[in-house]
Order: structure tokens, then C-alpha cells, then sequence
């Protein structure tokens, strides 16, 4: 029996052993940085990896470079490309902060107009699933906005207005969540705000139906069903062709047919917006 124990205490220990000499070599890999002579080289061998895809690296060699030549001609373009080498790695939080920095140090710079876009991209990252806070989806929309009136000519241009969209429809879609979920509670006021703060803010998105036909539902829980009614009618005939009319069509269906007339009280007090909303 000790025999035995000693034997596998042994094995035990060999395949440890052998693990950490994995890692260990694993580890010195993957610190070797490329041989370089002169700060240029530096440079162009950092572009030359990450042109490759080898961000991680190409990350490593543009810091040092950045560290060393402050101030340097070609800084800003370091600079930028370090950004674009975060923004490849989904490390948003430190694009953001180059990007920033290339924005704060080198307002004129040529890269300037692309690191204002990139930096709604790294901000857009750190943002967080609709049902969560929204605080970084409003910063990159902010972001984009500032960037489209400050670059109105740039390359970019068309792509920013997509990404404006794109968080509008995500802020959007976050009042909405929780809009459906006081109608469901049968929480009427803060439904209506919710739905109302969509027609408000983002009427000229797709969602708008969708915030027409909670009002509505609203009004059926008051006991307004004409109002609902009319008010489903005029969504069928502005979203025409839309999945909403399919909705509003079959909401009016069903109110026309109810025979529920008695209203629902509302609450007596109206109930404050979730944390974050």
C-alpha cells in the first residue's frame, strides 16, 4: 500500500512538473517581441503584424514606441494604430483611451476624423445587453453624433450614420422592454411614459408602431376602448406593410370584439423607472 502511494505521489508530481514546463515555455513565447535595430523598424514591424493579424504583439511593440518618441512625427499614427489593435482584441476600455488620447494630443492629426468613428466603436463595446444600463450605448451615440458634425466630408461619413442608428435602436428597444413590462404588470402610467418617451425621442424609427400600439394598450386597460381603437386604425394605416399594422390589425380585431367594458383603476401613485432605464 505505501509502495503504491509513493508511485502515484511520484506521478502526480511529474505530471505537474511537466504542466508548468508547458506553461512556462507557453509564457516565454508569447513575451518574445521581434528582434528590431532603430525605433522606425519598431514601427513599420508593429504595422507589418498587425496587417497580419497579429494584434497582441503589434500592441506591445506601438507602446513602447509611443513611450519612446513623444512627440515624434509619426506618434499619431501609432497612436492610432495601438487603438485599432484594442479595438481588434475587444479590449474597448483601452481603444477608448487611445483614441482619446489621439483626439486630445493630436486634434489635427489625419487619423483624427477615423479615431473620432473608432472611438463610438470602443465605446459601443463596453455597452451592455437591453435588459442592463445603457450608459455606454448613450456615450457612443453621443460619440457618432459629435463625429458627423465635426467630419462631414469624411470616408466614414455613411458608416456613422448607420451606427447613430443602430444605438438609437438599441436605447429605443430599452424603453420598450420595459414599457412592455409595466403593461403586463398593469402598471398604466409608466407604461404610457415609456411609450411615450419612444414617439418623443425616436419616432422616426421602426419601433414607433410598436410604442403606438402600447398607448393603445394602455387605453384598453383605462377602459378607453374607442380611443384604442382609433388609435390602432391609424398605426394599420401609417405602418402600412409593416409588422406592426399585423399587430395593430389584430389588437383592433380583438377590441372591437371584447366585451370587457369594466376599466381598470389606475394605481393610485405612479411607479418610479427602474434603476438604469
Amino acid at each position: 500500500m505505501r509502495r503504491e502511494l509513493i508511485t502515484l505521489r511520484r506521478t502526480s508530481l511529474g505530471l505537474l512538473a511537466a504542466a508548468l514546463a508547458v506553461v512556462g515555455i507557453w509564457g516565454c513565447g508569447a513575451s518574445v517581441l521581434p528582434e528590431v535595430h532603430s525605433e522606425q523598424e519598431r514601427l513599420a514591424t508593429a504595422r507589418r503584424l498587425a496587417g497580419s493579424g497579429d494584434y497582441g504583439t503589434a500592441a506591445e511593440m506601438l507602446k513602447t514606441y509611443v513611450d519612446r518618441n513623444a512627440g515624434a512625427s509619426d506618434e499619431d499614427g501609432a497612436i492610432y494604430l495601438l487603438g485599432e489593435c484594442y479595438l481588434n482584441m475587444r479590449e474597448w476600455a483601452s481603444a477608448q483611451l487611445e483614441f482619446e488620447r489621439l483626439l486630445r494630443d493630436y486634434p489635427e492629426s489625419d487619423s483624427a476624423g477615423s479615431a473620432s468613428f473608432r472611438l463610438g466603436e470602443a465605446l459601443f463595446g463596453q455597452s451592455k445587453m437591453e435588459d442592463f444600463d445603457q450608459e455606454y450605448t448613450q456615450k457612443a451615440l453621443i460619440q457618432w453624433q459629435d463625429y458627423l458634425a465635426a467630419y462631414p466630408d469624411h470616408w466614414r461619413h455613411a458608416q456613422g450614420e448607420k451606427k447613430v442608428l443602430e444605438a438609437r435602436m438599441k436605447l429605443a428597444s430599452k424603453l420598450l422592454d420595459n414599457a412592455d413590462l409595466y403593461v403586463k404588470l398593469k402598471l398604466v402610467e409608466p407604461a404610457r411614459t415609456y411609450y411615450q418617451k419612444i414617439l418623443d425621442e425616436y419616432g422616426d424609427l421602426p419601433l414607433a408602431g410598436q410604442a403606438e400600439i402600447g398607448l393603445a394598450r394602455c387605453d384598453l386597460l383605462y377602459g378607453r376602448r374607442d380611443a384604442a381603437i382609433d388609435r390602432l386604425k391609424r398605426v394599420e394605416s401609417e405602418h402600412a406593410g409593416e409588422p406592426a399594422a399585423v399587430v395593430a390589425k389584430r389588437e383592433r380585431e380583438k377590441a372591437e370584439h371584447s366585451r370587457a367594458h369594466a376599466p381598470i383603476r389606475p394605481p393610485a401613485k405612479p411607479i418610479p423607472a427602474p434603476p438604469g432605464s
